[in-house]
C-alpha cells in the first residue's frame, strides 16, 4: 500500500505536506484493514501536523443512495451470516440532502434488520453493495411493493468502492468542524474481535 502511495504521489508531483486534511474510514469493517488504515493516518497526521476526518463506512454507503425515500438503511457484509447496518433520515425528500444517522450503528443477522424496519407507512430504501444478503429476508415484505399497507421497501445496489465517498464526506466533515487528532482517533468495530471474545470467555467476564 505504501509503495503504491509513493508511486502515486510522484506521478502527481505531490508530497504529503501538500495535504491539508487526512480522511480515513474508521469502521465498521475488517479488523485488520481498519487497524492498518487508522495507524497509517495517525502517523501521517502526527508527523505533518494535519487534522483527521473519521468517516463511517456505513455513511459512505448511505450517501450513495439516489432514492428520495425519507428513510434509508445502509447495509454492509459483516461475515458470519451477519450484516452491519444503520438507519438514516433525510432532512428533506431530496436525494441530494445529507442523510443523518438515526440511533446507532449495529450488527446482526439480516432477519434482525428486517424486524427493525418498522415501516409505519414510510417508504424505506436499503442501500447496499451486497443486495443478495438482504433479499431473502425481505421476501415477506414484497420488496418494492406495498407491505401489508405499511409502506414500501426497496433495495438499491450501490458501489462497493467506498474511497471516493469517504473522501467527499471527509471534506464535508471538515467544513462542519467535525475533526479529530491522532490521540483521539479510534476504530468503530461494533462487533468484538475473536481475540476479545476468547479473552472474555477465558476470564469469565
Amino acid at each position: 500500500m505504501f509503495r503504491q502511495l509513493e508511486f502515486l504521489l510522484r506521478e502527481l508531483s505531490l508530497t504529503m505536506d501538500d495535504f491539508d486534511l487526512f480522511t480515513v474510514a474508521n469502521g465498521p469493517g475488517s479488523f485488520t484493514g481498519l487497524r492498518v488504515g487508522l495507524t497509517a493516518v495517525k502517523g501521517w497526521a502526527e508527523v505533518h501536523g494535519k487534522p483527521i476526518a473519521a468517516v463511517s463506512t456505513l455513511e459512505a454507503v448511505a450517501v450513495q443512495s439516489r432514492s428520495g425515500a425519507g428513510r434509508l438503511v445502509s447495509v454492509l457484509d459483516a461475515r458470519r451470516g451477519q450484516v452491519y447496518f444503520a438507519f438514516y433520515q433525510r432532512a428533506t425528500s431530496s436525494q441530494h440532502s445529507t442523510p443523518m444517522l438515526e440511533g446507532r450503528e449495529q450488527v446482526g443477522a439480516p432477519a434482525e434488520l428486517v424486524q427493525q424496519l418498522g415501516l409505519n407507512g414510510t417508504d424505506v430504501t436499503i442501500a447496499t453493495p451486497v443486495p443478495e444478503l438482504v433479499h431473502a429476508s425481505l421476501s415477506r415484505c414484497e420488496t418494492g411493493q406495498e407491505a401489508s399497507g405499511q409502506g414500501r421497501v426497496r433495495i438499491e445496489e450501490v458501489s462497493p468502492v467506498l474511497a471516493p465517498y469517504i473522501g467527499r464526506l471527509g471534506a464535508s466533515h471538515a467544513e462542519q468542524g467535525r475533526l479529530t487528532d491522532p490521540l483521539k482517533l479510534d476504530a468503530n468495530y461494533i462487533r468484538p474481535s475473536d481475540a476479545e471474545v476468547r479473552w472474555k470467555a477465558s476470564t469469565g467476564s
